[in-house]
């Protein structure tokens, strides 16, 4: 259908209009994808664990409230990742700025009167948090690869010869005993 594209994009005018000057969506966290094959990748995870949210100072009940998604089932399974997670959080708390519900009433989780009214002069509004805050693959020359011939220390060359050397001769230590041992009998029955 023809209007089909117009009705959604002012659809999407109106939620932004409705819900401004906050964005439109919530911040996410990056998480690796799952598998061998992808997880050389970087997405928008479901949500922040509760570890970062720990670590960057945030209660987990005051996350959702300014935009911050929450994933209490998440667990961190590195340390690089925890840290990227918190410093995005930082990143975000930096550049937030929250507004006094009613005015007059300012609380002290609330941004200062001053950064209030600069923001209303400036009348700069973020309507993505993923235009402010993008989540990055790294470049391919950038990334892990394989180790090349030239690259590779002295002793390395034939490394894989030499563990399936060392392997052939530890399954073979005992029939190569048997044999050693047999032609020595039949060495020393020679003999007499």
């Amino acid at each position: 259908m023809p209007g089909r594209k117009l009705r959604r994009r002012t659809a999407r005018l109106t939620k932004a209009a409705g819900v401004a000057p906050r964005p439109v969506d919530k911040l996410r966290p990056v998480v690796r994808c799952p598998s061998i094959k992808y997880n050389r990748r970087v997405r928008a995870g479901r949500g922040f664990s509760l570890a970062e949210l720990k670590e960057a100072g945030i209660p987990k009940k005051y996350a959702p409230t300014i935009g911050i998604s929450v994933d209490p089932r998440r667990a961190n399974l590195s340390t690089e990742s925890l840290a990227l997670n918190v410093e995005r959080l930082k990143a975000y708390q930096a550049r937030l700025i929250i507004f006094p519900r009613r005015v007059g009433q300012h609380k002290k989780t609330d941004s200062s009167m001053e950064e209030v009214d600069a923001h209303k002069e400036e009348g700069k509004i973020t309507r993505k948090t993923r235009s402010v805050l993008p989540i990055v693959n790294e470049a391919r020359e950038k990334a892990i690869g394989e180790i090349k011939k030239s690259e590779m220390g002295e002793g390395e060359s034939a490394a894989y010869r030499k563990l399936r050397d060392a392997r052939s001769e530890a399954r073979l230590v005992g029939v190569r005993e048997k044999r050693a041992k047999v032609k020595d009998d039949e060495a020393t029955a020679a003999k007499k």
